[in-house]
């Protein structure tokens, strides 16, 4: 018996249908292809920005950009650069940041810090425990006269995190908002990045500094493969489909 196949012009939207979705499935092999390269390049990128953040980190410290300066400063140049900075602690106005640490649940205490010209830099002291929020538990590290901070600079936390937003009427913080505790505490000129005290003790132990996590996660590799693994069964799915269409055009 022979076989037979449908008239030609029974097959002609049949073959339309076929060929819109190898069609479809050609960009979207090629879609998850540049997905892939895309991802390789963040890998590229992820890995010269850790290096450069590794250099700032050990490198000796440098003067904290002057006012002059602060329009000049950038996260991509800038953050977790080593710095130091002279003034006098304004203790009255410290803000209590809440933070979740290796050493438990507590606060950032965050204190402007007035340089000579008048000009406020916010300064992450470190971490107090939560029974210790009190500044009346913590005198002897409220530092006063001239003080020389040394840390990292840190760019601003706008908002909250990201499961709870600053409350500025109840004075309640999840972020290092900036602009927002300056508005807060009636701070003038304030620099656009804080720094984060280095570990030097302070006097009664706190707060404590040098607690800075620096980590960038880094599964773009991982990324890209997977968009190239797709990419690849989108094309071997194309391929035998068009394998298919070739051999019934033949036996026609």
């Amino acid at each position: 018996m022979s076989e037979s196949f449908p008239d030609k012009s029974e097959r002609r939207p049949y073959q339309a249908k076929r060929m819109i979705f190898c069609v479809c499935l050609a960009l979207l092999a090629a879609a998850l292809a540049a997905l892939g390269t895309w991802q390789v390049q963040r890998l590229a990128w992820k890995r010269d920005l850790i290096v450069r953040v590794d250099q700032r980190v050990h490198a000796a410290p440098a003067p904290a950009p002057a006012q002059a300066d602060w329009g000049k400063v950038d996260a991509a140049d800038d953050e977790y650069r080593r710095v130091t900075a002279t003034g006098t602690l304004a203790n009255d106005k410290e803000t209590l940041v809440y933070a979740s640490t290796v050493l438990g649940p507590g606060y950032w205490v965050m204190t402007p810090l007035t340089l000579a010209d008048g000009a406020v830099i916010l300064v992450n002291r470190g971490f107090v425990p939560i029974d210790r929020r009190d500044p009346a538990t913590r005198r002897e590290g409220e530092l006063s006269g001239p003080v020389e901070i040394t840390g990292l600079m840190r760019m601003t936390e706008p908002k909250g995190s990201l499961l709870q937003s600053n409350d500025l009427a109840a004075d309640r913080w999840y972020s290092r908002d900036i602009a927002a505790i300056a508005e807060k505490r009636g701070i003038g000129a304030v620099a656009p990045y804080f720094i984060d005290a280095d570990a030097t003790a302070n006097p009664g132990g706190l707060p404590v500094g040098g607690l800075t996590i620096i980590h960038f996660p880094n599964n773009h590799l991982v990324y890209a493969l997977t968009w190239y693994g797709l990419a690849a069964m989108a094309l071997a799915l194309l391929a035998f489909i068009l394998r298919g269409e070739i051999g019934r055009g033949r036996r026609e």
